[in-house]
């Protein structure tokens, strides 16, 4: 069993990772102790990843972790080695939004922004595996994303528009 000091030793490690963010390479080394919604935060400069609860509640620091989204404030940043991390930022890296993205301008399903990129990733990963969900399903996934200004409504109205307009 180790003592205390040799834990205190391994998690001030740092821990070498080769990782694709935003479709850039990335190799550097990242303390063991340390969360990747903090490491896009304050090493990578991403702020559009957001720490709201830090319990994985919230769901403001949702991205995309080759291709599924997860909560970053409840992943490591070590353990991203080997894979691909898409933040809001990335989403629309040309400078053109997704059409997710343009759908919730139009119907509104923004207010504040603290809670959309979050919302965005989040429902970006439903709609990968369903281009055209049903108003519950959409619910369930946003069931994890949590907005003060309740824009939960026209979030569901933007991404049905998708659905309709892909038909």
């Amino acid at each position: 069993m180790m003592d205390t000091e040799q834990a205190t030793m391994s998690l001030e490690q740092d821990i070498q990772i080769s990782a694709k963010v935003n479709g850039h390479p990335l190799d550097t080394a990242v303390p063991a102790h340390v969360l990747l919604a903090d490491f896009l935060r304050e090493t990578m400069g991403l702020t559009g990843t957001k720490v709201g609860c830090e319990t994985g509640q919230c769901g403001a620091c949702t991205v995309l972790l080759d291709g599924v989204s997860v909560k970053s404030c409840t992943v490591l940043a070590a353990q991203i080695d080997g894979s691909e991390v898409v933040t809001i930022e990335g989403l629309a890296s040309t400078g053109v939004m997704t059409p997710l993205q343009s759908a919730m301008s139009e119907y509104h399903a923004v207010q504040c922004g603290f809670c959309t990129p979050g919302m965005i990733l989040s429902l970006t990963d439903l709609l990968q595996r369903n281009p055209a969900p049903g108003k519950d399903e959409i619910r369930r996934w946003m069931d994890g994303n949590l907005c003060r200004c309740g824009v939960y409504q026209n979030a569901v109205r933007a991404v049905l528009s998708l659905g309709v307009k892909a038909e």
